[in-house]
């Protein structure tokens, strides 16, 4: 059973700067076995929402209502994506991004995948031992310099297409780091953090990769719009 969700948001709470989506995009909402699909504007004659400006309304919404996992069309653009992936993140509930039919882009094979998962927790675990007090130094270095800012966490896009926080050290250009900044990304050692996602399973070291917000949108868009493309003789 599919249900269109056709709420009005405006006039429950103060919406603040921080808490406002730009209102060009349009997207409706429908609810369909547990699942709330957050999908593109369609020109077919449909409710839909302008836009939701209000995200603490939205993760209360999110918290009491029955839905257990939302997925999210990549057309809607990083800007949407990232409002709604917050606003998940604070309601506890796991969002996805639609994927078309038959892509694997986001996909792991079956075959052996525990097994693949299972070697990659393993790996992270020994890494992780081993750099711990390689990790444990470079804390304190960036807590003299730059001590609010040590950690960054970005939204990734991992295995079925699920939205998740990867932590990685922060190498923000502030007036006291800038030298360290440059080092860490040099060295790549800015990536150590993301060994706890590894450990989480929400990355992998040796089977499918993951992507930024703004590499998912275009594979995905892509693979959509190759699903449609004319056959050329």
């Amino acid at each position: 059973m599919t249900s269109t969700i056709v709420p009005t948001f405006d006039h429950f709470y103060p919406v603040t700067q921080q808490q406002q989506e730009p209102r060009s995009s349009q997207y409706t909402l429908q609810w369909r076995r547990g699942q709330l699909l957050v999908k593109s504007f369609s020109k077919f004659p449909q409710p839909y929402l302008p836009f939701i400006d209000n995200q603490q309304l939205l993760i209360e919404c999110l918290k009491h209502s029955p839905t257990d996992l939302v997925s999210i069309d990549a057309k809607l653009g990083k800007t949407v994506l990232s409002f709604w992936a917050e606003a998940c993140e604070q309601a506890d509930k796991p969002i996805f991004l639609r994927i078309p039919s038959g892509s694997k882009l986001f996909k792991r094979g079956n075959e052996g995948a525990m097994w693949l998962q299972l070697i990659d927790r393993v790996i992270a675990g020994v890494l992780l031992l081993l750099l711990i007090p390689i990790m444990a130094v470079l804390i304190m270095v960036m807590q003299v310099y730059s001590p609010k800012s040590i950690f960054t966490r970005e939204w990734r896009v991992g295995e079925k297409g699920k939205l998740f926080r990867a932590i990685k050290f922060s190498t923000l250009n502030q007036q006291n780091n800038k030298a360290l900044g440059r080092w860490l990304r040099k060295s790549g050692l800015e990536h150590l953090p993301k060994l706890w996602n590894v450990l989480r399973g929400e990355m992998s070291l040796i089977g499918t990769r993951c992507w930024t917000l703004e590499e998912a949108i275009t594979l995905t868009v892509i693979t959509k719009s190759s699903r449609f493309a004319p056959i050329q003789n």
